[in-house]
């Protein structure tokens, strides 16, 4: 019986090639470990959202071991040693507290500069759009305008997210600088600026929907309390 399994693994090979089932598999667990981590962790997005908008920043550095447990589930050399999100944390409390909060750094470089723009940025954005009239079109224009930013300053900040998918990807051992993580993936990308954007184009379209979604979801939220409390107001 082992003689027929052990032909049968050499004939798979030979006509799979050797990583191929591996790979599908590798593939298969990224895809189930991405799709549970988004709606898992939608609802902590939204909060997040909402506090961003609302101005209070240190929710960045509350929320940080969300982010840094989505990284690790979505890394496939991780696939077998954790199952779920509650595991993951489970583990990474074996390396005390500070291990959750590993990649802080570029989160809150990346956060901090992208919410003042974002912000700053949705007004002038809303003013070239055509003039909602209504509840429907001030979604749209919502989601427009959030969508575009959101796209924009994804692509822009794009490799902070590298750096920290880099340094969150590591569980225990040395809490390397971010100067020195930044460096590292430098030199591997040939010190070229453009291969650090390499991926952008699926940040982009994941940030047109994440941010569209949210930023109408948020003020659409907001103009109807504003209704309700108004119900005679413009």
């Amino acid at each position: 019986h082992r003689e027929e399994q052990h032909r049968e693994e050499q004939h798979r090979e030979e006509h799979h090639g050797p990583g191929r089932d591996t790979s599908g598999k590798h593939y298969l667990c990224g895809l189930c470990a991405a799709f549970t981590n988004i709606v898992v962790t939608f609802p902590i997005q939204k909060v997040l959202f909402r506090q961003q908008l609302y101005g209070l920043r240190t929710w960045d550095a509350v929320l940080t071991p969300f982010e840094r447990v989505q990284t690790l589930l979505q890394d496939y050399r991780h696939h077998d040693k954790f199952t779920n999100t509650f595991q993951a944390f489970k583990v990474l409390k074996a390396y005390g507290l500070r291990e959750y909060y590993r990649g802080l750094v570029p989160i809150l470089l990346r956060n901090g500069p992208s919410n003042v723009l974002f912000f700053g940025l949705r007004g002038p954005v809303k003013q070239c759009l055509p003039e909602a009239t209504s509840y429907s079109s001030h979604l749209v224009n919502d989601f427009i305008c959030g969508g575009l930013l959101g796209a924009v300053l994804g692509m822009l900040f794009f490799p902070l997210n590298v750096v920290k998918t880099r340094m969150q990807a590591q569980i225990g051992g040395e809490f390397q600088s971010f100067s020195k993580v930044l460096a590292k993936i430098w030199l591997e990308r040939d010190r070229k600026v453009v291969h650090l954007f390499r991926g952008a184009h699926l940040n982009y379209h994941r940030s047109v929907l994440d941010f569209g979604t949210a930023f109408s979801d948020v003020l659409g939220s907001s103009l109807r309390k504003a209704q309700r409390t108004d119900p005679e107001g413009d």
